[in-house]
């Protein structure tokens, strides 16, 4: 099943605060952007860790194991 992008809504929920992104609102980007460099994607962070722009998978393993 194909489901077409809502980019003007993804957009409204997308929590990523790096301004020049041109993924945001094109999650399955953001997505494959962010798994080819090893990281994750903005909106798994929390706003205080999304802000470091740290994406790294040892960041997240911290930050969850931190709750």
């Amino acid at each position: 099943m194909f489901m077409e992008c809502n980019i003007n809504r993804n957009r409204k929920n997308c929590t990523c605060t790096y301004e020049p992104c041109t993924k945001k609102g094109r999650c399955c980007e953001c997505i494959s952007y962010h798994r080819l460099h090893g990281e994750l994607p903005g909106c798994l962070f929390p706003p205080n860790a999304e802000r470091t722009y740290d994406r790294s998978v040892k960041n997240f393993i911290n930050i969850q194991r931190q709750k």
